[in-house]
């Protein structure tokens, strides 16, 4: 849900105390009166990370014992070449990605495609139950309803056992979560931080309300984490692809949304993202327990563990999706929820089709947040003329955000293809590399595929008339939305 919607929604609420309701309705009036001033941009701003070659150098690879020699990297890369398709993106892509990132890629994990809300809330569930150090918990929204209690039941529970439960929760996304709800964990004694607080009086490091923690992320005993695009609320009770299950109540459909489970080394670098969140927030200080235990080989899953935020000059996380967009020969399938691209990645992808490769979008057909909705569809024209497929998801709402390229790279995560995940938000995402892994999301975009209607570019141009006018007034806000 976008940061707009959230708050015009929460300050309809009866039931919120009148201080509530005042810092509100001024936090809403700054946010029009700052939004009002993009009506005087003549053109939006283009994000530029370097994407320039780096000459020579050579790829990395990390273990459960840290980094591996220059020929034990070449030797793993050069089999996932041989298991996957010879498409180049290892040798053209990875250098240019570590450049980037400068994160390590991580050899000897083990990937868990998870599935809507059901599945993931299950295994998350069953891992906090066998939690025995810490769990270190990073959401965006965590809602009070059925599915809000209970990941607090069992947060205190564990919590009583003596296992350390540390919670960063977004302001903005948790606005309507009632404070008995968070009492409720900290008498308990778990660790709470609220990111960014919308109260100026309680803002720890400056009032910084525009930028937001978009992240869904928990870490259990730090050798097991759950990140993706699901956050912790009772939307998520239906699965999407099953019969029976399309929707919650007869206008409510399904959200259809995608987390990975990752075990080994790689969590810890997970980890490191959490506490530099915590640390960057200035929370209060953590207690001490096994953070880092000792990590051992998983399975035979490369990845990666990105983290982006408003304080570099450009988002990691959009930089290395432009580097594997631009190296890929065969193919780019993208599933987004919020689609709003900024002029380098139109530029990107109608680069790709331009070449021969098979660009395919799946996009939602009905959404929660009507600007982003149609800002993004202003551009379905200029992207079905490159020769980009489009689809729309139809059957539920559409709040994945996973991309495949060559079939061999591929990225999860809380990122929307939006300028707010690309400027104005922590976002997380994991990049997996090599053909197997890359053979499930195919397979799970293909059942995805199913379930949409192609976007025929003679039927768009006939789309009526109030549609242009809602595109054309959604995209004047497309930087702040």
């Amino acid at each position: 849900m976008s940061l707009g919607k959230r708050i015009r929604h929460h300050i309809k609420m009866k039931n919120m105390s009148t201080r509530k309701k005042v810092l509100l309705g001024l936090f809403a009036v700054v946010i029009i009166l700052v939004l009002a001033g993009v009506f005087s941009c003549s053109r939006l701003p283009t994000i530029v990370p370097d994407l320039a070659r780096r000459p020579g150098t050579a790829v990395q690879l990390e273990g459960e014992r840290g980094p591996l020699s220059a020929a034990r990297s070449k030797a793993i890369i050069d089999d996932l070449q041989r298991r996957g398709e010879d498409t180049g993106i290892f040798d053209r892509h990875l250098a240019l990605e570590e450049a980037i990132v400068g994160s390590p890629l991580t050899t000897g994990n083990k990937v868990l495609l998870l599935k809507d809300g059901p599945v993931t809330y299950q295994a998350m569930l069953a891992a906090i139950m066998k939690a025995r150090d810490h769990i270190n918990m990073e959401t965006y929204i965590l809602e009070d309803d059925d599915v809000g209690q209970r990941f607090a039941e069992a947060l205190i529970e564990k919590q009583k056992q003596g296992v350390q439960v540390n919670l960063i929760r977004d302001s903005v996304g948790t606005l309507g979560t009632p404070g008995t709800f968070f009492a409720q964990l900290t008498d308990s004694g778990i660790a709470v931080l609220e990111f960014n607080p919308v109260n100026p009086l309680e803002a720890r490091k400056g009032w910084e309300v525009n930028q937001r923690d978009h992240r869904k992320l928990m870490i259990i005993d730090g050798r097991t984490a759950f990140l993706g695009g699901i956050n912790i609320s009772a939307v998520y009770s239906g699965g999407s692809f099953s019969k029976g299950s399309k929707v919650r109540s007869e206008d409510s459909p399904a959200w259809r949304d995608t987390d990975l489970q990752i075990t080994g080394p790689v969590v810890a670098e997970f980890q490191k993202l959490f506490l530099e969140t915590w640390e960057g927030q200035k929370g209060p200080p953590l207690k001490a327990v096994k953070y880092f235990p000792k990590l051992r080989k998983a399975g035979r899953e490369v990845v990666r563990a990105i983290g982006s935020t408003p304080d570099e000059s450009y988002s990691l996380i959009y930089a290395t999706l432009l580097s594997a967009i631009g190296s890929a020969e065969t193919s780019v399938y993208i599933t987004n929820a919020y689609f709003v691209p900024d002029p380098q990645l139109l530029a990107a992808l109608e680069a790709a089709a331009a070449r021969g490769v098979d660009v395919t979008l799946i996009l939602p057909s009905v959404t929660d947040s009507w600007l982003v909705f149609h800002a993004g569809r202003r551009y379905y024209d200029p992207l079905l003329r490159a020769g980009v497929k489009i689809y729309e998801r139809h059957g539920a709402l559409l709040h994945s955000k996973t991309a495949l390229i060559d079939g061999v790279w591929a990225t999860v995560g809380s990122t929307n293809l939006d300028w707010r995940s690309f400027l104005h938000n922590h976002e997380l995402n994991a990049v997996v590399l090599g053909q197997e892994f890359g053979d499930q999301v195919r397979s799970m975009f293909e059942q995805d595929l199913a379930e949409s209607d192609a976007v025929i570019l003679e039927e768009w141009e006939r789309r009526p008339l109030q549609l242009r006018v809602k595109e054309l007034y959604a995209r004047a806000w497309e930087y702040w939305l």
